[in-house]
């Protein structure tokens, strides 16, 4: 069997609008979205649910990675939506937590900062200007911590596995 062409140029192009518009999509999502609902235990039902999306969101594009013609570039649109995407969740759940209850954070946060503070548990670079306080604050930034150990093992795993699997079969 013939090794097939790498992307051409047209490919990363698409590949790369799609990245954007999928980012874009979800921060425009994120900013639009209403808090002004009381917290209650269904955010907890919610937050749960959303995490099951991101399991899911990473099952589809597995399943596209293993079908596609470049599963190089699929995998990087798979990674460039999952992390987006989980990143956002908690991001909401700082926002509507620091939102309902105010002195859940050393300061209040706006939708960008409650966005910065989740890229920072992310990125592990600490705390310095923004830290739990509350109980609850901290509950949810340690499932966070937990989560993020499970997307940047597990998730890029299954994608990078998928991309070397696809790519493998190819080249029989």
């Amino acid at each position: 069997m013939p090794v097939p062409a790498p992307p051409r140029p047209a490919d990363w192009a698409l590949a790369v609008l799609r990245l954007l518009v999928t980012v874009g999509t979800l921060l425009t999502a994120y900013y639009l979205l209403l808090v002004d609902r009381r917290l209650d235990e269904w955010h907890l039902a919610a937050l749960i649910g959303e995490l099951g999306l991101v399991i899911a969101v990473l099952a589809w594009q597995t399943r596209l990675i293993l079908r596609a013609r470049f599963p190089g570039l699929q995998g990087i649109q798979a990674l460039a939506l999952t992390a987006p995407l989980f990143l956002l969740i908690f991001a909401n759940g700082y926002y509507l937590l620091a939102h309902h209850v105010p002195d859940s954070f050393t300061e209040p946060l706006t939708r960008t900062d409650a966005l910065y503070f989740a890229v920072t548990v992310f990125a592990t670079v600490g705390f310095g200007d923004l830290a739990p306080v509350t109980q609850t604050a901290r509950v949810l930034v340690t499932v966070q911590m937990v989560g993020n150990l499970l997307v940047l093992g597990v998730a890029l795993r299954v994608i990078v596995t998928a991309v070397r699997r696809t790519r493998h079969r190819g080249d029989r």
